[in-house]
């Protein structure tokens, strides 16, 4: 028994042949079917409708042997209403006509002589796909006001909420603050953090990665130097301590200082002044120190490569930062935000993420973190021909998987039927009947391994 038609999603059925609208209305009782048999009926109905999805035949009157009107039709229901999913049917030069819709717009196309039940299938898989959709649209606006905190980390995760509530109860101390975590995981996005929480906000942030600046400049870039202290020092310039006074000074990869470098720091910590190279004047400089580094330096320590009392002086307040594998429900957060960020600046077409894309992302261990995540996501929305991201469109090469041993061959078959038919899905754009083809199997059995696996088709 069909549901409560004022929940029913709405199908507009643009067609002039009454006997195809009454079998088509019998046919397609899981909707609530409007009828329209002309351009202007079908366009009042888009208007006082807004149905989510439209079959339109390119027979319309007053051209019902051509295809001029239902091109005019299918034109100003898509720029009335970009969104709308329409399904082109037409007996006229089928192929012809079907590359011409697609290229206007339309979401699909099938020639006549219609078959109800796999114009079902498409019409069906045409709402899923709008939903999904517009869940996408739905999520990645309410990014901002539901999942950003410290002014602009993006997160709904346990660990990372954790992490910032951290950051939120030191940055109005003193204390130095040391994140600990691997390249990629949002460090120098959580400095910004701790600065813009503390009442030092409407002074200087200043960044500086120090291994990224050859060991003979990295003192000149740090203390700054007086004019004529070497070659090349045409006049006095301030280093990053003193740009960042009143602020805070960022200093990534806090690791890679060499010893040398490592006795001047620890002076500057410990006394708040400093000097530039060539300059015989202390300078007193009022600035806060937040470093990150992803190396062990308890093993350097050991090892006599890095500084124990320094340590202690940058280390009063530690931080771990967690990898975005452990970050429990992050990557789809991220990959949603990056997909709205990226699709608006660069490919305006893509609205979303694939369900076979999200599996492939979630099951992704992302040895590069929030970094690999965003390069991934910039690639594929760049590429992409689809409106949805799909697996194949964000491109991973399998090393990066969760792999391991399988506990047995129960566990094993279902891991390669999963793979094998996110494959066919996304070699198909989700089209049951060519993914079964691919798979070698009927369409009732591969809708039945759906259902088994979980596996959502949009």
């Amino acid at each position: 028994m069909p549901a409560d038609k004022a929940v029913l999603p709405k199908l507009l059925i643009v067609e002039d042949d009454p006997g195809l609208q009454r079998q088509l209305r019998w046919a397609y009782e899981d909707y609530e079917v409007i009828i329209a048999g002309d351009r202007q009926s079908a366009i009042d109905a888009l208007r006082a409708e807004e149905p989510a999805v439209v079959t339109l035949d390119l027979g319309l009157p007053p051209d019902p042997d051509g295809t001029s009107e239902g091109f005019a039709t299918l034109s100003t229901i898509l720029s009335l209403k970009p969104d709308t999913k329409v399904i082109v049917a037409s007996g006229h030069e089928a192929r012809e006509s079907a590359l011409k819709a697609i290229a206007a717009g339309a979401y699909d196309f099938y020639a006549k002589p219609v078959d109800i039940d796999e114009l079902g299938l498409i019409v069906a898989r045409a709402f899923q796909l709008h939903q999904l959709e517009r869940e996408n649209r739905r999520l990645a606006s309410a990014v901002d006001q539901d999942s950003t905190v410290l002014g602009g980390l993006i997160t709904q995760s346990p660990e990372m909420l954790k992490v910032a509530r951290t950051i939120e109860r030191v940055a109005n101390t003193s204390a130095s603050v040391m994140l600990l975590g691997a390249s990629g995981t949002g460090k120098e996005l959580l400095a910004r953090g701790v600065h813009f929480a503390s009442t030092r906000r409407d002074d200087a942030f200043v960044a500086i990665n120090c291994a990224a600046i050859p060991e003979n400049l990295l003192e000149a870039e740090l203390f700054g130097y007086e004019k004529g202290a070497f070659t090349g020092a045409i006049k006095t310039t301030e280093g990053k301590i003193e740009l960042a006074q009143g602020g805070t000074l960022f200093l990534d990869e806090i690791g890679d200082i060499p010893l040398p470098l490592q006795v001047k720091l620890l002076r500057f910590l410990q006394e708040r002044v400093i000097e530039r190279i060539g300059g015989r004047k202390p300078i007193a400089v009022d600035t806060r120190i937040v470093c990150a580094t992803h190396r062990h330096l308890e093993q350097m320590i050991a090892a006599g490569t890095f500084r124990e009392d320094l340590y202690y002086r940058l280390a009063e307040i530690v931080v771990p930062v967690p990898p975005l594998k452990d970050r429990t429900g992050d990557v789809t957060l991220l990959a949603r935000h990056f997909v709205a960020r990226f699709s608006a600046e660069m490919n305006p077409q893509v609205r979303g993420l694939a369900p076979d894309a999200l599996e492939l992302l979630n099951d992704w261990q992302w040895p590069g973190n929030v970094r690999e995540l965003e390069n991934r996501i910039k690639r594929a929305v760049i590429m992409a021909d689809g409106k949805l991201l799909t697996a194949r469109d964000i491109d991973l090469d399998g090393t990066g998987g969760t792999g391991g041993e399988v506990l047995n061959l129960k566990a094993a078959r279902e891991q390669a039927d999963r793979k094998a038919i996110l494959g066919a899905l996304a070699r198909t754009e989700n089209n049951i009947s060519g993914a079964a083809k691919l798979l070698g199997i009927s369409r009732p059995t591969l809708y039945d391994l759906l259902r088994q696996y979980d596996i959502a088709v949009g």
